[in-house]
């Protein structure tokens, strides 16, 4: 097993942990915050956009079962890359559309992927590509919010559609 990282934010890290927690080859998804200037933020810090974090998914994966272009690939699949800081009615910094990059290699890797993933936009895709800082877990109930809470609001009309859009664009990669 070859373990490997990826970090990114598409919008409410509810949604993005829902999908991500099902596709075959991820070990973990954890909700959580970086890419801000404050240390240990809360949820609350995090709302006001002060902080500058995202809410992003820190995603564990074995790249010897599922590579990073096509988690790439689903990233942009599931989630509006060219809308700036909004996500449907989640609007915010915190919200913004980003992939954060440990070395200059998965910064090439991630580079590629946004070019062909253009092709799918007749907008422009406005996706942040930042080097990765320090991570925060979110507080322990965003953890595998929607696995908890699937017949909640919010989980039925924002996260459900998006993780049915994921499991029907790729069929092969639901775990």
């Amino acid at each position: 097993m070859k373990k490997e990282r990826l970090v990114l934010g598409g919008g409410c890290f509810w949604c993005v942990e829902a999908v991500y927690s099902n596709v075959v080859g991820v070990l973990s998804a954890i909700s959580g915050y970086t890419g801000g200037k404050r240390a240990n933020p809360s949820y609350e810090n995090v709302c006001t956009g002060a902080t500058g974090h995202a809410e992003i998914v820190d995603i564990t994966y074995d790249a010897d079962t599922i590579s990073l272009a096509e988690l790439l690939k689903i990233f942009f699949v599931v989630h509006n890359p060219t809308t700036l800081n909004q996500q449907g009615a989640d609007r915010g910094t915190q919200y913004r559309s980003v992939i954060y990059y440990a070395n200059t290699e998965e910064k090439a890797e991630i580079d590629k992927a946004l070019t062909l993933a253009q092709k799918d936009f007749s907008d422009k895709i406005v996706t942040e590509v930042s080097p990765l800082g320090d991570v925060y877990p979110a507080e322990g109930y965003h953890q595998n919010y929607y696995a908890q809470n699937a017949a909640q609001g919010y989980c039925q009309v924002v996260i459900a559609p998006k993780l049915q859009k994921f499991m029907l664009t790729f069929p092969d990669k639901v775990g």
